[in-house]
């Protein structure tokens, strides 16, 4: 089970990785691969987008999760 936190984690270092990729970070990309990652960015969330998705959301998003929530969260899945 993937949990709010970890979901939005994963959306912040898509991101990023996608931001190395359009920059020219990794060696040997190619032009096609860089263009389609910068054209991904420019409809990707932005930091306002998943700070609301957060609040209005936080079943799906969370910027972070208490030990104990988590701890519940994840004993929900065990049985």
């Amino acid at each position: 089970m993937t949990l709010p936190d970890e979901r939005y984690r994963s959306v912040k270092f898509a991101e990023q990785f996608l931001t190395r990729l359009a920059g020219g970070h990794y060696a040997r990309t190619p032009k096609a691969v860089r263009d389609e990652a910068r054209s991904i960015l420019r409809h990707y969330p932005s930091q306002y987008d998943m700070s609301k998705a957060a609040q209005t959301s936080p079943d799906v998003f969370a910027e972070r999760i208490e030990d104990l929530h988590r701890f519940i969260l994840k004993g929900q899945t065990q049985d």
